[in-house]
């Protein structure tokens, strides 16, 4: 037996009596955050999920996430995290696409009525049998009608549960990553994928019994989940959850929380640095004194963030590279070997990492190629989408990245560009086709080419060149407005140019580099 949810039975046996989780001033030691897990496994049971069933989750960082997830997981289900700012034919999309027989969801908001919107997605899925609402208070009544709640499920379960056995080949958990064309396909991670990658993030930090992690990037995506929860817990770390990232939050995790670990993305970091300490809010010197590490990952961290960083609050920030389809770390600047400026470092333990042409053929050292992958963190494979798995691997026993970087005479990585058209917006891949194809709904937009454009704050921002239908009008910010209704947050356009026309090949497709190139030039 391998089950991933080891990382927590585990803790509870160890430390039970220890503090797992903080968010607020909610606190859940081990031994109960355990219960729950329990309650919520024989919730599933009760309700007919089965081992290998799918079973979604749309949730901040907030207690809910941990004992909903390890629950998933005791039952022998696999986990299905979903974007928090996705719509409701977004969350549709997901829980047709995954088979999923179950989905849980926050209430979320009045500025982010998460719940609202998860349970409009649900209702458009048959398969999906079960809904139950995460509600701000565990025990209140459901603020959506014909929604039940968590509250409603747990009420007479034991906090008793044998973990279901799985092998390690079985799936763990489902996550769902951008492209370069098409819809999200979801990255079918075993039990041995994610444990294994837990154990190189948890030695990799050099995680130790006292560690705090301040945890505010999300949970449901890989680089929280695995290098900080899947980690934390099976060192039994204490997690202080986030559920929004700011400065502040971060900076009293630290100083009030006694957080020692940070992890996050590049904007992250900015904003960190750009923090104004109006009223000596923060005690700088003793919060230089408890954090002892930071580490960044989900795009390049300029330079000058590091040692700004660094020079500010007088800690080590290391930066890793990985994806979604690698649970996500594959290489990492490790803290026994000396760091070079833009580097991502080494592969890490049991992982082998090379940088092919496009014969799938090695490229000397210093040579630039596509990075591909091999080893204990590789995806079996995108779920029920085998040309797609069978494009990432070309023939090969290599997860090709599409990330073009090369390897210098030390053996340290760099990742020179991106996949061809992904944008990414602070940590967040992008695909501009799904974009494209919401957009072309619109009834006034004939044409449209969504690309990337360099932003000081994001790293890179969405911008859409629209052409109209003849006879129609709309400005710029009232399509704006109408993308922002119609998809995530993050993925919006925040810039919108309407073209008499678009640049095209002979054959009819959109040069998207001369595009680039043209606004670049301005």
């Amino acid at each position: 037996m391998l089950n991933l949810t080891t990382v927590l039975d585990y803790s509870a046996q160890e430390y039970g009596d220890k503090t797992a989780i903080i968010c607020g001033q909610q606190q859940l030691n081990f031994r109960q955050l355990n219960a729950y897990a329990c309650r919520i496994a024989n919730g599933l049971r009760q309700a007919g999920v089965e081992p290998g069933d799918k079973v979604a989750i749309s949730c901040p960082n907030i207690p809910y996430f941990p004992m909903v997830y390890y629950g998933i997981l005791k039952a022998g289900a696999v986990v299905v995290p979903l974007n928090v700012l996705l719509k409701s034919r977004e969350i549709a999309y997901h829980l047709t696409d995954s088979d999923a027989k179950a989905y849980f969801c926050f209430q979320g908001t009045p500025e982010l009525p998460m719940g609202e919107e998860g349970f409009r997605g649900f209702q458009e899925v048959a398969a999906c049998k079960n809904f139950w609402l995460m509600t701000a208070d565990p025990q209140g009544p459901s603020p959506i009608a014909g929604a039940d709640t968590l509250g409603q499920l747990l009420a007479s379960q034991s906090d008793d549960f044998d973990t279901v056995c799985t092998n390690p080949d079985d799936t763990a958990v489902i996550l769902y990553t951008s492209g370069t064309t098409g819809q999200p396909k979801g990255a079918e991670l075993s039990h041995s994928n994610m444990v294994m990658n837990a154990i190189c993030s948890r030695d990799l930090l050099r995680l130790t019994y006292d560690d705090v992690h301040a945890i505010a990037l999300p949970l449901f995506h890989s680089f929280g989940q695995t290098v900080q929860m899947n980690a934390g817990m099976m060192r039994g770390n204490t997690l202080i959850l986030i559920p929004r990232f700011s400065a502040e939050a971060i900076f009293d995790a630290i100083q009030n929380g006694g957080a020692t670990v940070f992890a996050g993305v590049p904007t992250m970091y900015w904003a960190m640095v750009a923090y104004e300490n109006r009223e000596n809010r923060f005690d700088f010197a003793k919060i230089s004194q408890t954090l002892r590490l930071g580490a960044s990952g989900g795009a390049s961290l300029p330079m000058e963030i590091i040692k700004a960083v660094e020079e500010k609050y007088n800690i080590p920030i290391i930066e890793g590279y990985g994806l979604s389809e690698t649970c996500p770390v594959a290489t990492f600047n490790q803290m026994h070997k000396p760091r070079k400026p833009g580097s991502i470092g080494f592969p890490i333990w049991g992982i082998e990492v090379k940088v092919f042409n496009e014969n799938n053929e090695e490229v000397p050292v210093g040579e630039v190629g596509e990075i591909v992958i091999r080893g204990h963190n590789v995806m079996k494979g995108y779920y029920k989408k085998p040309e797609a798995t069978a494009a990432a691997f070309k023939g090969t026993t290599w997860f090709h990245t599409g990330d073009v970087g090369r390897m210098d005479e030390d053996g340290f990585f760099y990742i020179v560009d991106r996949v061809k058209d992904m944008i990414i917006r602070g940590g967040f891949n992008i695909y501009p086709r799904e974009i494209e194809e919401v957009m072309l709904t619109h009834p006034a937009i004939s044409l449209v080419a969504v690309i990337g454009v360099p932003d000081d704050h994001y790293g890179e921002e969405v911008r859409a060149v629209v052409v109209l239908k003849e006879g129609q009008q709309a400005t710029p910010e009232e399509i704006i407005a109408w993308c922002k209704e119609q998809m995530a947050a993050y993925k919006y356009p925040r810039q919108v140019e309407i073209r008499d026309s678009l640049p095209m090949t002979a054959t009819g497709k959109i040069l998207k580099k001369e595009l680039k190139a043209e606004i670049a030039g301005r």
